[in-house]
């Protein structure tokens, strides 16, 4: 019985490892997805989210800055938390 119990463990431990490398990858494409439903919402065409980038220099502790490109636009979209976010179009 004792066999039994620690392969359970074994197997959940393994398998939690596992699942750990692909939510980073899942996290990339969140924030993304997240910044342009926030612009959208805010009356701006974000037609395809291509890619999301944070811009170390202009971003602050409680401030985060990123250039967001969609497949008709790139923004800047500034993220103070629970205001709206200031977006800017680059191109």
């Amino acid at each position: 019985m004792l066999k039994f119990a620690g392969l359970i463990i074994v197997i959940l431990i393994v398998g939690d490892a596992g699942g750990g490398l692909t939510l980073s990858a899942a996290q990339a494409e969140t924030v993304q997805s997240i910044l342009a439903a926030q612009i959208r919402t805010q009356g701006f065409a974000c037609d395809k989210a291509l890619g999301a980038i944070k811009d170390a220099r202009r971003s602050k502790p409680d401030h985060e800055v990123w250039v967001l490109k969609c497949s008709n636009a790139v923004y800047r979209v500034g993220r103070y938390p629970d205001l709206a976010a200031k977006v800017e179009q680059l191109r």
